[in-house]
């Protein structure tokens, strides 16, 4: 009896030992599961990771495309603002100019009417017995003639004296040329 008790031990523990190698084989398995969920967890966690990397380096690339964008921008407005200063100085001074010197070529054409005024009042002989209407019509020239150089005179206009003097292009017109000794 002592044998099938020793037998019957022996299978118990047989039995406890299977169990328990059962249940390891099990508990492996269940890691084995686990570590199989974590290995694809981290694969997913990378996969991720790679994904929220490339799309921080697109939103990178797109704030540095819009920087780019915003310092071409701000550099096409000051260029464009330039451009409307040396606009506005071009426009003020042509109007300026154009105040000063409108008037120009019309005060060059009325000096040659005064100038054919004066040679016509020149050419007149103070000799000859003249009528009163004609001394009249003389008088009344030399009036015109006068108040003509006024009113020049009111807008600018005076009389440049230049016989015997030096030619200086600031302030004669060269009308022909003359050859002397007399100047140099």
């Amino acid at each position: 009896m002592n044998k099938t008790h020793n037998e019957s031990k022996n299978v118990d523990n047989q039995d406890q030992d299977n169990d328990k190698h059962s249940s390891k084989i099990l508990k492996n398995k269940s890691n084995e599961g686990d570590v199989k969920k974590t290995k694809q967890a981290k694969k997913k966690n990378v996969s991720d990771s790679t994904e929220k990397t490339s799309q921080v380096k697109n939103v990178n690339d797109d704030i540095s495309k819009l920087n780019e964008e915003i310092e071409n921008l701000k550099e096409e407005r000051l260029r464009t603002l330039a451009e409307m200063d040396n606009l506005r100085k071009r426009f003020e001074k042509d109007k300026i100019d154009s105040i000063r010197y409108g008037n120009h070529n019309l005060a060059r054409d009325m000096l040659t009417l005064g100038d054919n005024l004066s040679r016509a009042l020149d050419a007149i002989s103070s000799d000859e017995k003249r009528s009163e209407s004609f001394n009249n019509l003389i008088d009344g020239l030399k009036i015109v003639q006068k108040e003509f150089v006024t009113i020049l005179e009111k807008h600018g206009v005076k009389k440049i004296e230049s016989i015997n003097k030096k030619f200086d292009h600031n302030y004669h017109q060269a009308m022909l040329e003359v050859e002397t000794d007399e100047f140099q």
